[in-house]
């Protein structure tokens, strides 16, 4: 097991024994955004080449709170902190400038932060050749979650890219597109070249797009260091596991997901997706689960294919015995819901689920891919869950060594997520 992930376990006792105050005081800001005199392209949803990028980081919703205000997005996060901020080169696309963007969730923009020579790019960063289309980088600030979350805030940005991925794929779905994903790349440089400090650091990166026989030089680029949250406070823990996890053993798996969804339906359900918070208790159909597991079961494309065990313990599905169950097989029957709700931090969503799953994983090598796959995971549960017409809910916190004790499995607990209506 990786350290990081044994030090930043929960148990029965540390729940109580290491709570925090919030400082609201110095709470970071939710947006990043680069000086006025960065060109803008404002995005317009009805422009489906700007969709496009819409449904990846879009502004969906507010949510206000006595005192304070959420903007929400397409993407859920924990805490909604939105961790995770998103880059793209273009290059060759109709309507755009060849050049290097922030996609601004707050400003519905993209900002040219650097417009590109014919010979000059991103791909000798990845080892690739020159990419003609997209190429998105994901980046996280880490005390963004770090403020509330402290030393478990680096699982949660893992999560929380994860799920950009998601909404990448899915809007690549409605657009008739196909990616891959990239973990191998050299972030050091890239951290260095985007002027990222150590409060920002790249995580992955995606392709949408071709790559020709062509090479290309290095980015002639430097950006000077913004400022993404405000106020800052370093966590060694962060700044080390993430430099300690950035060594990959790649193992590619190059097979496009194939979705067989109504494409106008399920942009409705990219647009509507929110974090359910209770459940009616009314049943699942056997039909909806199998839909379900067919769905998030689809492969990912990526060049660090990392196997995640998903476990299901199944509160109330008509036609299937309650219990828990993985790959289709029963290991215990019975019911096991308010266990569920126990191990969730004795929240009653684990409880009242129709089902509550809990994915797994073992290696420790590949820590920042397969954490962020658990999230990409986690995303096409939101997405299908909505588009079935019920709810899903995230959980990223749990009793670590409980749940894998329970679930008889000695790898790592990455994320617990819980469907029903």
């Amino acid at each position: 097991m990786l350290a990081y992930h044994a030090q930043t376990m929960h148990s029965y006792l540390s729940v109580r024994n290491k709570s925090h105050f919030m400082d609201w005081d110095h709470q970071p800001r939710q947006f990043k955004i680069y000086p006025e005199h960065f060109k803008r392209i404002i995005l317009d949803k009805q422009n489906p080449k700007h969709q496009f990028f819409y449904l990846i980081g879009g502004l969906t919703a507010q949510k206000s709170y006595p005192g304070v205000t959420y903007a929400l997005r397409t993407n859920p996060s924990a805490g909604a902190l939105y961790p995770t901020e998103v880059y793209v080169q273009i290059r060759r696309v109709e309507g755009f400038i060849d050049g290097i963007y922030q996609l601004s969730p707050f400003e519905s923009s993209l900002v040219l932060l650097h417009a590109l020579d014919e010979n000059e790019g991103i791909e000798s960063f990845l080892g690739m050749k020159k990419v003609d289309g997209f190429i998105f980088l994901f980046s996280a600030l880490y005390y963004r979650s770090s403020w509330k979350y402290r030393d478990r805030a680096f699982r949660y940005c893992l999560h929380d890219t994860g799920h950009m991925l998601g909404t990448l794929e899915a809007s690549c779905m409605v657009h008739k597109k196909t990616y891959r994903i990239l973990y191998g790349m050299d972030k050091k440089a890239l951290n260095s070249l985007f002027g990222f400090g150590t409060e920002e650091f790249f995580l992955s990166c995606a392709i949408v797009g071709e790559e020709t026989s062509c090479t290309c030089k290095a980015l002639a680029m430097q950006l000077s260091f913004v400022n993404g949250t405000g106020t800052f406070e370093s966590n060694t823990l962060i700044e080390e596991t993430y430099r300690d996890t950035c060594e990959l053993s790649l193992q590619k798996q190059t097979t496009q997901p194939s979705f067989h969804l109504d494409q106008e339906r399920f942009k409705q359900a990219i647009w509507r997706r929110r974090s359910i918070r209770d459940f009616t208790q009314k049943p699942l159909s056997k039909e909806e689960f199998t839909q379900v597991m067919d769905f998030i079961n689809e492969p990912i494309p990526s060049d660090c294919d990392v196997k995640i065990d998903i476990y299901a313990i199944i509160n109330r599905v008509e036609g299937m015995w309650q219990g828990v169950y993985k790959e289709g097989v029963c290991l215990q029957s019975g019911d096991f819901a308010r266990k569920a709700g126990y191990l969730c931090l004795e929240q009653a969503l684990g409880a009242q689920s129709g089902v509550t799953f809990f994915l797994v994983g073992k290696d420790a090598k590949n820590y920042q891919a397969m954490v962020q796959k658990a999230g990409i995971i986690g995303h096409r549960l939101y997405l299908i869950s909505e588009y079935l017409g019920f709810g899903c809910s995230g959980i990223g916190a749990y009793y670590d060594e409980e749940v894998a004790e329970f679930l008889a499995s000695d790898g790592m607990v990455l994320y617990a997520l819980a469907i029903g209506r």
